[in-house]
């Protein structure tokens, strides 16, 4: 059975594509057809598949202003020629579910969450654009909320990345789908006995609104407590404005310097709501603790007051009684270890190969 990955966009290593690196590991020969690429951010281990981008790859300016170019990406997924394939695996976030598989082939979606953008978070991705902007925007979103929902009848399987996210599937697609949760390097990222924690605090996200970045650097911009944000993207210089002298911005970091920072910071800050959330896994399989928004995938693998505490909204206000409820407590950091362990990247393998052979009936 011929293979197919189909992925959104490939311009960096965010938990996206930590997945999508893990299962391509199962299938090496297998291409990889994506929206774009810039080879330069992505892994040596994805470099190494053919890479098929759409035809937004030749647009001036795609790889720097992509966001803009959003109402082509569901012509440029149904553009892909997957008609070599028996097998389909599209990992999307946006587009990439809405390829189309020739008669006869078998189409899983390993789905992060249907399209944020469409349902529901409209404000959060595009609140700050000005009104006249928003007004049109919202009619081409609501044809964008069609086209997912109409392009969902396309996949064969669902696989959620959380129950968080199955039921997102369900409610918005009406679909049932399987839970696989995603890989965690617990192998790279381990505790060093020798390394000391350090009064800093960390995060560690694309700088994007719904993150909620904006929130922690006020926190600790007013409390003088320093925090250490590694990550960008579009909202890094308006952060940066807001910032006091006790934040510091380091931009995306090597997964060497960005193990260190996890083995260090006294704690991870996380404020947004996730559909899963990788980062806060890492920090624990390094032995390190979370300050967490209780919502989302955040409470599928963080253990409230054992390898972290949570926080509720108003946003601001819980995470400072959260960082001072913390600093009142006392961790063990082999249970952090151990929790993180439970999503190892061998047992997201062996997990996508069981579902494989399930629904496939073996591979050949």
């Amino acid at each position: 059975m011929k293979i197919a990955f189909c992925h959104d966009w490939l311009n960096g290593m965010r938990g996206g594509e930590k997945c999508l690196e893990a299962a391509a590991e199962l299938f090496p020969e297998a291409p990889i057809y994506t929206l774009f690429c810039q080879k330069d951010k992505i892994s040596e281990a994805l470099r190494k598949h053919p890479v098929r981008p759409s035809f937004v790859q030749r647009f001036p300016g795609i790889l720097r202003h992509y966001r803009y170019f959003l109402p082509l990406f569901p012509l440029a997924a149904e553009t892909w020629d997957l008609g070599d394939y028996g097998l389909v695996l599209s990992m999307s976030h946006c587009a990439a579910k809405g390829a189309r598989k020739k008669a006869g082939a078998f189409h899983i979606c390993y789905c992060f969450t249907p399209m944020r953008y469409a349902w529901g978070f409209f404000e959060d991705y595009f609140g700050a654009y000005p009104p006249p902007v928003k007004a049109l925007m919202k009619p081409w979103i609501r044809w964008l909320r069609r086209w997912d929902k109409d392009s969902s009848g396309r996949v064969d399987c669902f696989v959620a990345i959380s129950e968080h996210v199955k039921k997102r599937i369900r409610d918005f697609y009406g679909r049932d789908a399987e839970v696989i949760y995603p890989p965690v390097d617990t192998d790279f990222y381990t505790p060093d006995p020798d390394i000391q924690r350090e009064a800093f605090y960390l995060a560690v996200s694309a700088l994007v609104p719904y993150k909620r970045i904006d929130a922690a650097v006020r926190v600790f911009s007013r409390s003088g407590k320093e925090l250490v944000v590694i990550g960008d993207g579009p909202e890094r210089e308006k952060l940066e404005k807001i910032a006091g002298p006790s934040v510091r911005f380091l931009g995306w970091q090597s997964q060497e310097s960005l193990r260190s920072y996890y083995r260090r910071a006294r704690a991870l800050i996380f404020p947004g709501e996730e559909d899963f959330g990788i980062v806060p896994l890492e920090m624990q399989a390094c032995g390190g603790f979370v300050i967490a928004y209780a919502e989302g995938g955040a409470l599928e693998t963080v253990l409230p007051e054992e390898t972290g505490l949570f926080f509720k909204s108003p946003v601001e206000i819980g995470l400072i009684e959260a960082v001072d409820r913390f600093e009142r407590f006392t961790f063990c950091s082999d249970n952090a270890r151990k929790n993180a362990i439970r999503f190892s990247r061998g047992r997201f393998q062996e997990n996508m190969k069981d579902l494989i052979a399930r629904k496939t009936g073996g591979i050949r």
